[in-house]
């Protein structure tokens, strides 16, 4: 009895060449739709699966390969005479290959106006249903979803064709028909509002394998979503340097996450996931420099995310010190010039918005996960309170926004102290709240002097307002809600500093 394969392709890349293949080795083709018009067009001998199944396709195609001589063909044991007998009695031939990939899904959601009904006739049935009846059967059935794996399959077919490898194609199938359904399942969440699935179904799909993770003993790789969109570091087009690290990537994406909290000229420098430096100004050259010049020795071998063009000036600037990644939304063709001429820098391109990018954290834990919303809070001057005696003036109240914007992206315990739109202390993951702000006064040094601090969360003593009215600090953002805030309050009436409640905690753990 002649062998069989069933081909049935969306993706139709190398197709010809793969049938031809098969041909040679003595394959029956057999095929449907727009896969059987090339397969004929090309002059190969294929079969339509209505010649298998004696039943035409019908309801537009949505019925074609749902059929149990295409299934018993699959799903048939070689080994197993009962199988063997029953196809016998019934006239039906195994299947021996089957090459399939899926309608695509994941490039339908993506476009713009796409209708749930494009959507919906975009989901698969027959394709997945055949990849899993012949996967599960992987002992007797070769499968192929992916057409990079043409060439290895033709070869073991003109070999042994091991099960071993055989194994291998079936458990890609399974990984492949999982992130199919799962794009789906996230799709429906989507559109019927659901936000806290009894099942919470995620799929990311390979970047790269990276040299290893945080340390060197450590195995990584890169993942992104499948349609990852607006600003992220797995969205980014890299022009220039080596390849991303684990602890590039991490720094990569604390870095952008808060330049983009900016809609003025901004720069963010970060160091081990949190900011050694941020500035604005009233172009991003100017910005840059506020940022450089808030801690010019962390910066050396750091990530810098800009929220404009880097232009020849910028360019001129970053090109001074040791940088690992700069990340921006676009460079001019003389700051490309200036900087590739450094063979290591990453020059990162990266969309400088939020638009499309998904809404939930998610952070493995052993054995589990954390989901919860990304941390899109913030507070407007109509929203603080003002519990002092002295109140905010209008430069400084733009100052503890500002330090506000970035104390949400510094690790708890948080205290930033900023001056003249630019941070001038980062005190940062500190074990008390005390002494995450001494860290922070010691770095800014006679520049606390009139400055003013944020910090992520309530003051549970007055310890942390003494040490800032020592400092010289002047006026405090923090979220309020302490049993003991009014000590607080007291401590900051008798120094005369202004204290802004925002109503409105950021811890970041």
């Amino acid at each position: 009895m002649k062998k069989r394969a069933l081909l049935s392709v969306s993706d139709k890349s190398n197709l010809v060449e793969f049938a031809q293949g098969l041909d040679k080795l003595g394959y029956e083709l057999i095929s449907t739709g727009g896969t059987l018009k090339t397969l004929k067009e090309a002059g190969l001998p294929a079969l339509p699966v209505s010649a298998v199944t004696n039943f035409d396709e019908i309801l537009d195609g949505r019925v074609k390969t749902l059929h149990p001589f295409i299934h018993a063909g699959l799903l048939a044991r070689r080994d197993d005479e009962s199988h063997q007998q029953q196809l016998m009695e019934r006239d039906i031939h195994p299947i021996d290959i089957v090459v399939v990939n899926l309608y695509p899904f994941k490039e339908t959601i993506e476009k713009a106006g796409v209708t749930e009904a494009d959507a919906i006739e975009n989901i698969d049935i027959g394709g997945p249903t055949m990849l899993r009846s012949a996967a599960k059967n992987f002992r007797d059935v070769t499968v192929v979803v992916d057409p990079s794996d043409y060439d290895s399959v033709l070869e073991q077919l003109n070999g042994d064709n091991s099960i071993d490898f055989r194994k291998q194609l079936a458990a890609k199938v399974f990984r492949h028909t999982a992130n199919y359904d799962a794009m789906i399942a996230n799709y429906f969440c989507d559109i019927t509002g659901e936000t806290d699935p009894e099942t919470y179904t995620i799929t990311y799909e390979k970047v790269q394998s990276l040299r290893y993770g945080e340390n060197p003993h450590q195995k990584a790789a890169f993942y992104q979503e499948p349609n990852v969109k607006g600003a992220s570091i797995a969205n980014a087009n890299q022009l220039h340097g080596k390849e991303l690290s684990y602890n590039n990537i991490q720094d990569a994406n604390a870095a952008l996450e808060m330049v983009l909290e900016f809609s003025e000229p901004a720069a963010v420098a970060v160091k081990h996931m949190n900011p050694c430096g941020v500035g604005i100004g009233e172009n991003i050259s100017q910005a840059y420099t506020k940022a450089y010049e808030a801690d010019p020795v962390s910066i050396f071998g750091g990530i810098v995310a800009l929220n404009r063009e880097v232009d020849e000036a910028t360019a001129d600037q970053l090109k001074d010190i040791f940088l690992e990644i700069v990340i921006a939304p676009s460079f001019s063709e003389k700051a490309l010039e200036i900087l590739t001429v450094k063979p290591n820098i990453r020059l990162l391109e990266t969309p400088m918005d939020n638009a499309g990018t998904n809404p939930k954290k998610v952070v493995s834990v052993v054995g589990g996960l954390l989901v919860q919303d990304r941390d899109s809070g913030f507070v407007t001057e109509s929203e603080i309170t003002v519990p002092t005696e002295r109140k905010p003036d209008a430069k400084e109240l733009e100052e503890l926004l500002f330090a506000w914007k970035v104390v949400k992206h510094v690790k708890s315990n948080a205290i930033v102290v900023a001056k003249g739109d630019q941070t001038i202390g980062v005190g940062a993951g500190q074990m008390n709240r005390v002494g995450a702000a001494n860290i922070a006064f010691e770095q800014a040094g006679e520049k606390a002097n009139g400055a003013v601090m944020a910090s992520d969360a309530f003051f549970p003593m007055p310890d942390t307002v003494e040490a800032a009215a020592k400092a010289g600090i002047k006026a405090v953002i923090q979220p309020g809600g302490s049993k003991r805030d009014q000590d607080s309050i007291d401590a900051c009436n008798q120094h005369g500093i202004t204290m802004v409640f925002t109503g409105m905690r950021h811890f970041k753990h």
